[in-house]
């Protein structure tokens, strides 16, 4: 992934004032030798272990000094001028935190990326959809989302914030290790009256599911539990045991259409998923009585007051432009 797309970020981020920098995560192939080799130009980060996606950028970026951050997937391919739409934005917008450019597939690359497409909302249960991708529907880019828009999370994989809101809002929880992550600090600082924005006038190439595909139990495991955990986490307290509850139904639901597909693991994942968040519950109690006393109390647009799987599944809105 770094001898394929590290080229490309390397001669479309050049300026005086930016620097790429690799961290690596205690990785145990060659890769930091690779780099070193190859481009002797890129400073590295090295790790003492793998801390996850998570605890790997919150260590790295402690080591950063700059206004601007932006994470960016090592399966992602750069274009000419990526940068710049994304930093003219924040910097002539200074409510907003962070911003992330259109994403589309680096595998079929007419279509959005599954992960990101042209930015994130969330459902009133905590399910993630985008402008451009509701559940497995995945639209072709006819530039139907070639607007400027307020999205409630932006991806992960190509994340532009200001490193002020970063720190300030505690950035990744370490914890999640992986998965939903982006979407829990974005939602933290949507709560804070911080803005979030997809700029498509920016865009990249995205290859995705590179470390862990979408079928497997360990990441079926960690996006239940971290779902599970941001909500716990954000939710105001007039909705959260309500949420809660049908989140419990839901996901026993899940379960059994794992079990309906014989996929066995990814049922044991689940009930994992939820154990392990009633484990965790206790240890978060702290830190959901400090989001919510930093929460500005308004209601957040860009979660829409109805359950996805509703609109989806029984009224058939398969595209964002239906919602």
């Amino acid at each position: 992934m770094l001898q394929d797309f590290l080229p490309a970020i390397l001669k479309y981020s050049q300026g005086n004032d930016r620097e790429v920098i690799v961290a690596d995560n205690a990785s145990d192939d060659d890769s930091v030798e690779m780099l070193k080799k190859e481009f002797p130009s890129v400073r590295i980060i090295l790790l003492d272990k793998n801390y996850g996606f998570a605890g790997g950028y919150n260590r790295a970026l402690a080591q950063v000094e700059s206004e601007y951050y932006v994470l960016l997937n090592s399966d992602v391919e750069v274009t000419p001028n990526w940068l710049e739409p994304l930093e003219e934005f924040l910097d002539n917008h200074i409510d907003v935190a962070a911003c992330q450019p259109k994403i589309r597939s680096w595998k079929h690359r007419e279509y959005f990326e599954y992960a990101g497409a042209c930015g994130g909302y969330l459902d009133k249960y905590g399910y993630p959809f985008c402008r451009g991708r509701i559940m497995n529907t995945v639209e072709k880019d006819h530039g139907q989302y070639d607007t400027i828009a307020d999205v409630l999370w932006a991806t992960g994989a190509s994340l532009f914030i200001r490193s002020k809101d970063y720190k300030e809002s505690g950035g990744l929880d370490e914890r999640f290790f992986a998965h939903m992550e982006e979407i829990d600090l974005c939602w933290r600082l949507r709560c804070r009256d911080r803005r979030i924005v997809c700029i498509p006038q920016s865009v990249v190439y995205h290859v995705g599911g590179a470390t862990l595909k979408r079928e497997n139990p360990k990441k079926t495991y960690l996006n239940f539990r971290n779902n599970l955990l941001m909500l716990y986490k954000n939710l105001p307290h007039g909705e959260v045991w309500h949420v809660m509850l049908v989140r419990r139904v839901l996901d026993y639901v899940a379960a059994l259409s794992f079990l309906l597909k014989r996929h066995i693991p990814n049922v044991c994942a689940v009930v994992s998923a939820r154990h392990e968040y009633r484990r965790l519950q206790p240890l978060y109690r702290s830190i959901r009585k400090e989001n919510l006393e930093k929460n500005k109390g308004k209601y957040i647009d860009e979660r829409i007051k109805s359950s996805i799987l509703v609109l989806y599944y029984l009224r058939g809105k398969k595209y964002f432009s239906q919602l």
